[in-house]
C-alpha cells in the first residue's frame, strides 16, 4: 500500500513539473508538431497503465483488509458465543441447584388435595378442641389483672399517657387451641401535652414495607398559627389549649426519641415500658397469689403467669401507637414473630381489623361454619410440627392470612361444617402454593376486595400489596427449611389428628386442647 501511494505521488509530480507537457511560452500546442503529439500520446498511455496498475493494487489491498476484518469478526463472534454459552451453562447449573429441593420434592410433594383426611375425625377434633366456658373465665381474669397493672402504671408514670388496652389474637377471635393459653393485649400510649405523634408512610425501604416512622411534634410548631401568631386576649385556638406554650420543653430522651432527633424510638419505648411495668407489678403483687416472670427480656411486656393450679398463661402487653383515629396500630413487636424490625421503623398491626373481618364473615356464613375450625386445625398441626423441626419463617399468622384471602374469594355457602375437609385442604393448598411462589400478600394492605364495612384507612387500602414471604425470596436456606417444615407437617397431619382426637374424647366432652398438649 505504501509503495503504490509513493508511485502515485511520483506520477502526479512528474505531470505537474514536466516542462514539455506544460510549456510556459504558449497555452496551445502547434498542430503541425507530430513528434510532440506522439510523445504526449505515449506519455498518456503510460499514465493510463500506471493508473490501472495502481487501481489494481489498491483493490487487492482492500480485499485483503476485508478478509482480515471478516476473519477478526469470526474470531470475536466465536469468542462471544463461547462466553455466552459458558454463562448460560453456569446459570443453568445454578438454577438447577437452586431449584433442586423443589424438583426432588416434586415427586415426593404431599398435595393437600389428596391428603387422607377423615371428615369424622376433623369434626370430632373441632368439637373437642375448645372449652368456651374455661376460655371466657381465663380471659376475664387476665383482663382484670391487666387493668390493675395499667392503672398502677398511670399512677406512677407521667412521661406518657396510657390508654385502655385492646385485646387481639386467637383468644379474642374464639380460635384458641394450643397450650399454653396466650393473651395478647395492645397498650396504646401517647405523648404528654402539648406533644403529639405524626406518621410518615412514604419513602419506606423495600425491606420495611408494612412499616412506618413516627415523629414527635409540638402543637403550634407545624401547621397551626397559635404557636407563632399573637391571637390576642379575646381569641383562642379551638384545637390547642392556651396553656400549651407555658409548658416547658422536653428532651428527646424524655419523649423516648432517637438521640438528637424527634423520631420515636422502639428501643427507648420498650426500655421505658419494661421498667415501668416492673414497678407497677411490684406495687400490686401483694393482691395476687400467682407467679409472674419475664418470658423474654428483649421483648417488653412478655410475661409468663403460673397459677397455683400449675396452669401457665402467656401474657403479651404490647406498647403501641394508634394511627390517627383508626384501629390500626404501630406496635413495637408482633407476639408471633421473634424477629424485631430495626429502629426507627414501626410495623403496623391490623389485628383489630382482622378480628372485625372474621366477625363480619361469621355473620354471613352458614350456621356452625367451619372457617375457624380449619384455622384451629392448621394452627395445631403447625404448632406440633414446630416442636419437632424447630421454628422457621412460617407462623400461625400466615395461616390466618391465607384464611382471610379464602373468605374474601369463596362463596359463603361453601363454608358449611359438612365441607370441613374440603376447606381445610383449600387452606393448606393455598399456603403450599404461596410457599412455592414465595409470595403471600397481606390480607389488608393494598387489598381492594376487603369489604367497605371494615373501614380500612385509605392510606393502607391504596398502598402497594406487601409480600409476607419476601424473606424467602432473599434467603435460600430459609426458603428450603420452611418448605421442608411444611411438607413434614402435611405428612404427619393425618397421624397427629387421629392420635389426639381419641385422647380428647377419652378425657371427656368439651375438654380444652390446651389441657392435654
Amino acid at each position: 500500500m505504501q509503495g503504490a501511494i509513493a508511485r502515485l505521488c511520483v506520477v502526479v509530480a512528474a505531470a505537474i513539473f514536466n516542462p514539455i507537457l506544460f510549456p510556459h511560452e504558449n497555452t496551445t500546442l502547434p498542430e503541425q508538431d507530430d513528434q510532440l503529439l506522439a510523445r504526449m500520446k505515449e506519455h498518456e498511455e503510460r499514465l493510463a497503465k500506471e493508473q490501472l496498475k495502481l487501481e489494481e493494487e489498491i483493490s487487492q489491498l482492500e480485499d485483503k483488509q476485508v478478509e482480515q476484518e471478516d476473519y477478526s469478526w469470526y474470531i470475536w463472534s466465536t469468542v462471544s458465543f463461547i462466553i455466552f454459552l459458558t454463562i448460560e451453562l453456569c446459570r443453568g447449573n445454578f438454577d438447577l441447584e437452586f431449584s433442586s429441593i423443589e424438583d426432588e420434592n416434586e415427586s415426593e410433594t404431599v398435595c393437600p388435595r389428596t391428603m387422607a383426611l377423615s371428615k369424622d375425625i376433623l369434626q370430632n377434633f373441632s368439637d373437642k378442641c375448645s372449652s368456651a366456658r374455661e376460655t371466657c373465665r381465663l380471659k376475664e381474669f387476665m383482663e382484670g389483672f391487666a387493668d390493675d397493672l395499667l392503672k398502677a402504671l398511670r399512677d406512677m408514670d407521667s412521661n406518657m399517657e396510657i390508654a385502655d388496652f385492646v385485646g387481639i389474637g386467637s383468644l379474642f377471635e374464639s380460635r384458641q387451641v394450643c397450650k399454653p393459653l396466650s393473651c395478647d393485649l395492645i397498650v396504646p400510649f401517647s405523648p404528654p401535652d402539648p406533644y403529639y405523634f405524626r406518621f410518615c408512610l412514604a419513602d419506606i425501604p423495600p425491606n420495611m414495607q408494612g412499616c412506618g416512622v413516627i415523629k414527635v411534634s409540638r402543637f403550634g410548631d407545624e401547621g397551626c398559627l397559635c404557636g407563632s401568631a399573637n391571637l390576642g386576649d379575646d381569641m383562642i385556638c379551638l384545637l390547642h389549649s392556651s396553656n400549651n406554650n407555658l409548658k416547658p420543653e422536653r428532651s428527646s430522651e424524655e419523649l423516648l426519641c432517637c438521640k438528637n432527633s424527634n423520631i420515636l424510638s422502639k428501643h427507648q419505648v420498650m426500655k421505658w415500658f419494661q421498667i415501668s411495668i416492673t414497678k407497677s407489678w411490684r406495687k400490686i403483687s401483694h393482691k395476687y397469689d400467682f407467679e409472674l416472670t419475664f418470658r423474654n427480656l428483649d421483648a417488653a411486656g412478655a410475661f409468663k403467669v403460673r397459677l397455683p393450679s400449675g396452669k401457665v398463661i402467656i401474657l403479651n402487653l404490647i406498647p403501641a401507637v394508634q394511627f390517627e383515629d383508626s384501629d390500626a396500630y404501630f406496635v413495637t413487636r408482633f407476639p408471633s414473630i421473634s424477629d424485631c424490625v430495626q429502629d426507627p421503623y414501626w410495623p403496623v398491626s391490623f389485628a383489630v381489623y382482622e378480628k372485625k373481618m372474621l366477625k363480619y364473615y361469621t355473620k354471613r356464613l352458614p350456621q356452625n361454619s367451619c372457617h375457624l375450625h380449619c384455622l384451629q386445625i392448621a394452627t395445631f398441626l403447625h404448632r406440633k410440627q414446630t416442636g419437632l423441626t424447630g421454628e422457621n419463617t412460617l407462623t400461625h399468622y400466615h395461616f390466618k392470612t391465607a384464611l382471610l384471602h379464602l373468605l374474601i374469594n369463596k362463596r359463603p355457602h361453601t363454608w358449611s361444617s359438612a365441607h370441613i375437609d374440603r376447606r381445610l385442604r383449600d387452606l393448606l393448598d393455598f399456603v403450599k402454593r404461596s410457599l412455592q411462589e414465595k409470595r403471600l400478600n397481606h390480607a389488608v394492605i393494598g387489598n381492594s376486595k376487603v369489604p367497605k364495612e371494615i373501614q380500612i384507612p385509605q392510606a393502607f387500602l391504596k398502598a402497594d400489596p406487601v409480600n409476607l414471604f419476601r424473606s424467602l425470596v432473599l434467603d435460600r436456606k430459609l426458603n428450603e427449611g420452611t418448605w421442608m417444615h411444611f411438607q413434614e407437617m402435611l405428612k404427619n397431619a393425618p397421624a397427629l389428628l387421629q392420635e389426639y382426637t381419641p385422647m380428647m374424647t377419652n378425657r371427656g366432652v368439651h375438654l380444652g386442647l390446651n389441657e392435654i398438649l
